[in-house]
């Protein structure tokens, strides 16, 4: 036999490979398909109450009114999407969610950012109890709260108001958390040399670590405009008239009657709300992942 059959030749497979390949795969091969599964499992269970909103929105009240329910819509409909935008006054309370959603997201971006930057690389008296006062407020739930603060909100006479649903949440404790962690992480030479340079303090926030807290921001944004969106219980105690109730307050009034809950209206009335959610996470779902990845570290 030459060399040259001798090279060619393959290994020969030892008897724990055999062993192996005779019993199905190796163990750390079963181990990933059981990974695989339960991540399937988790996915059907976390997709599966959207897709069902999406087909019961083409659905009939009677059909979606059904036992057993039916996965499929026996008689796909438009009719629940053409109520949505004929019979309520959608562009206004879209409009409202929209003002409202924005003008407090844009808030707590400024708000907390600032907080977060003194928090994190400024010295000033009472540092560590303004903290304390954030991590305190973060372990208090938001309706032991809400009372005192309808109560503030009125006696102000900003019921029924853009401001009264605005105000009141241009700053979020979570928000200076999220930020003032992230700002840890930013090295202290970057101050220091625009201190060096003449800057002030403003400056130094807008120009050397506004730019730096892309991830963070992203994140916070997204959190926020998905909270602000989906609130329901403040803008129905706030908002006292038509022309100022936002989406999750107009579908629930509108299509939960004393009698009769036209299910198949509120499904699509979710699925229109939830659009513009997913609109703004796929923008900047890089940027929301860096900055929950990063954040905390130094």
């Amino acid at each position: 036999m030459t060399t040259s059959g001798l090279a060619s030749a393959p290994p020969a497979e030892s008897r724990p490979a055999r062993r192996r390949r005779a019993m199905g795969g190796a163990p750390e091969d079963r181990g990933q398909l059981w990974v695989y599964a339960v991540l399937a499992a988790g996915l059907v269970i976390l997709v599966g109450p959207f897709v069902w909103m999406v087909l019961g929105s083409f659905k009939t009240n009677a059909e979606a009114r059904q036992v057993p329910p039916t996965w499929l819509p026996e008689s796909p409909t438009t009719e629940n999407y053409r109520q949505l935008f004929t019979q309520l006054d959608f562009p206004q309370f879209f409009f409202n969610s929209t003002v409202v959603a924005v003008a407090i997201t844009v808030g707590n971006l400024v708000f907390c950012s600032m907080l977060g930057y003194a928090l994190a690389k400024l010295r000033f008296p009472g540092k560590r109890l303004v903290f304390a006062l954030v991590l305190g407020m973060l372990m208090v739930p938001s309706m032991v709260t809400f009372v005192p603060l309808f109560m503030l909100v009125s006696q102000l006479g900003m019921v029924n108001s853009y401001a009264g649903l605005i105000l009141p949440w241009l700053a979020q404790p979570l928000g200076v958390f999220l930020m003032r962690q992230f700002i840890l992480g930013l090295p202290d030479d970057l101050i220091h040399a625009a201190r060096v340079d003449g800057a002030g303090e403003f400056r130094i926030f807008a120009r050397v670590i506004l730019p730096l807290c892309g991830p963070a921001l992203a994140t916070l944004g997204i959190l926020q405009f998905l909270a602000t969106w989906n609130n329901f219980l403040w803008p129905l105690v706030v908002a006292q008239s038509e022309d100022r109730y936002t989406l999750p307050v107009a579908l629930a009034l509108y299509a939960i009657g004393e009698n009769n809950t036209r299910y198949g209206l509120l499904m699509a009335g979710a699925v229109v709300t939830v659009l513009p959610i997913l609109l703004i996470f796929v923008l900047l779902q890089r940027h929301f992942v860096r900055g929950i990845a990063t954040t905390g570290l130094k």
